[in-house]
């Protein structure tokens, strides 16, 4: 038997004892593990504990490592016989965490660009966020070896989001009962980004719904 044929044996055998679906999950939590680091950094750029111009040279440097996970999840893909739950739902999921990660970057670049104002609202929101994606770690987690567990992690992430969602729009009514400044307008528009963030992580949570209803189904 030729090196290569051994090798598609082995593969074959290792998608029949499961541990394929192990390495897909793997990646995908390397790839949240990004998402969290952002969203840290991101906080301690509000907080000030990071300068805003060093933040936004750090997020690139997250940014690269999560595109490179979503690459390893194609490959990996392209390799299994069998994955833990539908391919257009991982897709869709890697799509949707790549999102957060985007969304936090740009936060992290405009809050540079504005010439980082004030926003109190940005680090309960953010931290709403932080919440979020650790709850989807464990969902995440719990995918392969104990699935039904997964539902009510998912039901928690939209929670934290339902959270940053609330905190914009409080926020928004604060600052739209004052005065129209360049300082108000820098600041609604930061809020909106933490907004689509809590966006993008709602629609994590529709990918993974939606991935465990076709399991039952």
């Amino acid at each position: 038997m030729t090196g290569r044929r051994l090798r598609r044996v082995w593969r074959i055998v290792d998608d029949l004892a499961g541990r394929s679906h192990h390495r897909v999950v793997g990646i995908l939590l390397r790839q949240l593990e990004q998402n969290q680091e952002a969203v840290d950094l991101a906080v301690d750029v509000v907080t000030r504990a990071v300068p805003s111009a060093t933040g936004r040279a750090r997020m690139g440097d997250i940014e690269h490592a999560g595109d490179d996970h979503r690459r390893q999840l194609v490959i990996e893909l392209a390799a299994s016989l069998t994955t833990p739950i539908d391919r257009e739902d991982l897709f869709r999921l890697s799509r949707s965490i790549d999102d957060v990660l985007d969304n936090l970057r740009d936060f992290v670049r405009e809050n540079d660009l504005f010439g980082a104002p004030t926003v109190d609202a940005a680090v309960p929101a953010l931290i709403a966020v932080r919440e979020g994606l650790a709850l989807l770690r464990r969902a995440l987690q719990q995918l392969v070896d104990h699935p039904t567990d997964v539902a009510d992690l998912v039901l928690a992430v939209r929670k934290r989001a339902g959270v940053v969602r609330r905190v914009y729009q409080e926020a928004l009514g604060r600052l739209l009962a004052g005065d129209v400044t360049s300082e108000m307008l820098r600041q609604r528009e930061l809020l909106r980004r933490i907004d689509v963030v809590g966006l993008r992580l709602a629609e994590c949570c529709d990918a993974l719904a939606d991935a465990m209803l076709k399991r039952i189904v």
